[in-house]
């Protein structure tokens, strides 16, 4: 099988393709013949080693895909070779074939092609959660989205304007904040050359009453500002690279509510969590709710695929298409 191997950490144009054998399913394994992988900020991270988990090289790079069943291992009673599936794994899914565990898969939504599908899983479930489960958006709140033009942001956008959100989308340029009215943003704040903190005072009057944060850096601290009385701000990133130190005092006087989370841990913490929003999630799809997918490479573009969305030139989702050679 052909896969997008990153054989020393370094930048994306670093990654090769090669030839692999192909993967065979252990105990409660499936091998998965992937039809589509999306390409998250992450995965650039990783293959930098400057993510949070370390992956020895060599490795296959993507962590996000989906495609049909091919295999199953013993133990696995509830999937058939043919089933469409979506799934996450460390490393591994910008490859034609991949091997997981069974709880690393879930069944794609009905009315999912695989290329929505790829591009599905983890930034709608993670913006899902961060709005309702850690956020507690109601209709008529105020969001402000930090990075709104990208993955998360994106999603974000979709899913609070269906929830009765307000959706004030912070972005770094004009051009992306026209994609976010595209997307239902009923505001939006180019950042780099406007003040954030001035701008959502003005556009909300007193203040965002729900701030989601994939960006990180100084713009955390202005939009913390920003917050109403008793505002909730989620963290579920640092795609800017600092890690912001926020001063507590702004807590304290503001009322504030500070949460963060990230995806991969969710369900060993808030397992009835995580099902509740699979099934809402589930009723948006039948709704007609899909992700915005601005870019589809084949599996040899790879490379390219990842140095456009390290770069921060992209908007939405960034998907390889293993169909396309």
């Amino acid at each position: 099988m052909r896969a997008a191997r990153c054989e020393s950490h370094g930048k994306p144009d670093a990654i090769v393709i090669r030839e692999l054998p192909g993967p065979v399913a252990g105990t409660g394994e499936v091998v998965v013949g992937i039809e589509a992988a999306s390409v998250n900020y992450p995965d650039v991270l990783i293959a930098a080693d400057r993510y949070q988990l370390s992956v020895p090289t060599p490795f296959t790079a993507g962590s996000e895909f989906a495609g049909r069943v091919l295999s199953v291992g013993p133990e696995v009673v509830d999937l058939s070779p043919g089933d469409a599936v979506m799934g996450t794994s460390l490393s591994g899914a910008f490859a034609e074939r991949i091997t997981v565990s069974r709880s690393a898969l879930s069944p794609v939504p009905a009315g999912l092609d695989m290329v929505h599908a790829a591009a599905f899983n983890v930034t709608y479930r993670t913006a899902y959660h961060a709005l309702t489960t850690f956020g507690g958006v109601a209709s008529g709140d105020w969001v402000v989205i930090l990075g709104a033009a990208g993955g998360v942001g994106s999603a974000a956008i979709d899913i609070a304007t269906r929830l009765g959100g307000k959706v004030i989308a912070a972005v770094s340029t004009p051009e992306r904040a026209e994609a976010c009215r595209s997307l239902g943003a009923v505001e939006t704040i180019a950042y780099d050359g406007e003040d954030l903190k001035q701008r959502i005072k003005e556009i909300t009057g007193v203040g965002a009453d729900v701030v989601i944060d994939p960006v990180g850096g100084s713009y955390s601290e202005q939009a913390l500002r920003a917050i109403a009385w008793g505002g909730r701000f989620v963290s579920v990133g640092f795609a800017q690279g600092d890690i912001p130190r926020i001063p507590l005092n702004l807590v304290l006087l503001k009322g504030a509510i500070v949460r963060g989370f990230e995806i991969r841990t969710l369900a060993s913490h808030l397992p009835d969590a995580v099902e509740k929003g699979r099934r809402e999630i589930e009723r948006l799809v039948a709704q007609g709710m899909r992700p915005f997918v601005s870019e589809v490479y084949a599996l040899d573009e790879a490379p390219l695929a990842m140095t456009r969305v390290a770069e921060r030139r992209t908007t939405g989702k960034v998907v390889i298409d293993l169909s396309a050679h």
